[in-house]
């Protein structure tokens, strides 16, 4: 059967057929890309998105979104928009959806995707585990962080929002890096630093450890100054998002009792070449004691151009398997 795949972001909503059948996902359709900002709620993107095509769209939808998913109230934690689980349906006209967490839809992709949508970062070279947890974590605007349980003839996807642990500085960079952030904020997140956003408050500490005047550039800015290599202070604040994220994957991979991690995340394809020859693998595995558990965990990068719109479909066809 065909289904409408949502992957609802931040910054923006993507769109695309998927074909499920069996419980897996057969085919995904051409993505077409909106920015949320250019639409008051889903609706109106759905409402676009049909307008583009040439056909109905299929009375079946698969919504991934970033913000917890529960509740009669669905507020996206960095978009404005809210939705209504009771009302999709009648707003959206179909007979079934799956809303899930954006991250938890990365797991389903992570564990229905072929081992060549996978590029090796560290750890062993050899195909996950078919049973044990993975550890799922990428950075975009937000750091999104999910668990697969693989039992050997099936999975299951937990949902979690373990972007949203507190910062664990490792040395005195990190350190100036948390007191920056801590002008601003009684707490901080991991995802205050581990996420495209972060970027500004390492940019900025750098700046002022090494007495130049701080320019207030957006993330964006100096994203592009920084993977252009334009910048050495963009490039000196990349390197140091790399070992924050490999310090932060190798926490989750405790945490969960992982036997293999995958990095995902918009932001992660766009560090594909950085990641590899940073210094990403060797914060990954400082754990003291546990240096040689870290090692012997495969990592991952999923580079699947659209695995949030390939997992939310993965979620439809597992829940509607006949």
């Amino acid at each position: 059967m065909e289904v409408v795949a949502a992957d609802i972001g931040g910054t923006h909503v993507r769109f695309a057929i998927a074909e499920v059948a069996d419980g897996r996902v057969v085919s995904l359709g051409a993505t077409a890309t909106q920015k949320t900002a250019d639409h008051a709620s889903l609706q109106t993107a759905w409402q676009a998105f049909a307008a583009s095509l040439d056909r109905p769209l299929p009375r079946a939808a698969a919504i991934a979104v970033a913000s917890p998913v529960g509740g009669d109230l669905i507020k996206l934690t960095n978009n404005p928009w809210i939705i209504r689980p009771a009302l999709v349906r009648e707003r959206l006209n179909v007979d079934d959806f799956v809303l899930i967490n954006d991250f938890g839809a990365v797991g389903h992709a992570a564990a229905q995707m072929p081992e060549e949508s996978f590029l090796h970062l560290c750890g062993p070279d050899e195909p996950f585990a078919e049973r044990g947890v993975l550890t799922v974590c990428g950075p975009g605007t937000g750091l999104g962080v999910a668990q697969v349980h693989r039992t050997g003839n099936g999975y299951h996807v937990i949902e979690t929002e373990g972007g949203h642990v507190d910062f664990a500085p490792l040395d005195d960079l990190e350190d100036a890096m948390l007191k920056r952030l801590r002008r601003t904020y009684n707490r901080v997140s991991t995802e205050r630093i581990v996420a495209g956003p972060g970027i500004v408050t390492i940019y900025e500490t750098l700046a002022e450890i090494e007495g130049r005047p701080v320019q207030r550039l957006d993330d964006k800015a100096i994203w592009i100054e920084a993977l252009e290599g334009k910048d050495s202070l963009a490039l000196a604040a990349l390197d140091r998002f790399c070992l924050s994220l490999g310090a932060v994957a190798g926490d989750l991979a405790l945490a969960q009792g992982a036997k293999g991690v995958v990095i995902a995340g918009g932001l992660g394809l766009r560090l594909k070449d950085q990641l590899a020859r940073s210094g990403f693998a060797e914060r990954f595995a400082a754990k003291g004691r546990f240096r040689s558990m870290l090692e012997a965990i495969p990592v991952k990068l999923i580079t699947h151009p659209q695995p949030g719109l390939f997992g939310a479909a993965a979620a439809f066809a597992q829940e509607h398997a006949k």
